[in-house]
């Protein structure tokens, strides 16, 4: 009888929740509806420009017809592969990407990492994939925005997956300047040694790290990252970001 109580009261409290502050979606500023499966809205979801097959095996950039990979030229030879969702364009990619990133809204990194999860991945990753790690944002940076959303992204993956995250493994050894603005060649420049493996890192010896991120562009972050695992006893790494930018000439 009192669980019975409590029950109806829990959705009575849902209902008036529901009736005093409306959830709208992070997206499109809609209404979300009542269901409580995420801050972005289905509709919004379905409108995401996924990545088109075929794609490589390799980097899972998307492939046109006859032509060769030309992506994976970006990567060390000890990057192993990398996949993500979709494109990052203007539209609700982005927008989701934002709504994360610079407005706060956390729970949308569980729309993220749910559908990272499901990225199909060769089966040696899958079988040797050790631990997650997140790219980390420089203390100054995290401290303004509250959190590091590769490292939300990060823990969704983790419990999907049932391996570890280790959020602490990797740090900035120094604040670089925003990507957003560079060309390909600053970019490198502006991450070049930008990051160590922490003291108090865990063994990374013969390890196989995924690193985790938001949008891959030119790779260069991730290629700091890994070489910094890689240099501290890492023996191969692989990337996974939820949205990827597109090259000229890229079949959309």
């Amino acid at each position: 009888m009192l669980a019975r109580a409590a029950g109806v009261a829990r959705l009575a409290g849902r209902a008036l929740a529901a009736l005093v502050l409306p959830r709208v979606c992070a997206v499109c500023g809609e209404f979300a509806g009542e269901d409580g499966s995420g801050a972005v809205c289905d509709h919004c979801w379905t409108r995401i420009a996924w990545l088109p097959a075929p794609a490589c095996s390799r980097c899972g950039h998307p492939l046109r017809p006859g032509v060769d990979c030309t992506w994976c030229a970006a990567l060390p030879p000890y990057v192993r592969a990398v996949r993500s969702c979709c494109w990052a364009e203007e539209g609700p990619s982005l927008a989701i990407v934002h709504a994360l990133k610079y407005a706060g809204w956390r729970s949308v990194a569980d729309g993220m990492g749910h559908r990272m999860a499901r990225l199909d991945w060769p089966w040696d990753v899958v079988a040797e994939r050790t631990a997650l790690v997140p790219v980390p944002l420089a203390p100054v940076r995290k401290r303004e925005r509250g959190f590091n959303q590769a490292e939300l992204i990060a823990r969704v993956l983790a419990d999907r997956w049932k391996i570890p995250l280790w959020p602490g493994c990797l740090e900035r050894v120094r604040a670089t300047e925003t990507q957003t603005r560079l060309t390909p060649g600053e970019r490198q420049t502006n991450v070049r040694g930008a990051f160590r493996a922490a003291a108090r890192a865990p063994d990374l010896r013969g390890a196989h790290l995924v690193i985790v991120d938001d949008v891959i562009t030119t790779a260069a972050t991730l290629n700091a990252c890994a070489a910094a695992l890689c240099d501290a006893g890492a023996r191969i790494v692989s990337y996974v970001t939820f949205a990827r930018a597109p090259a000229l000439g890229d079949r959309r």
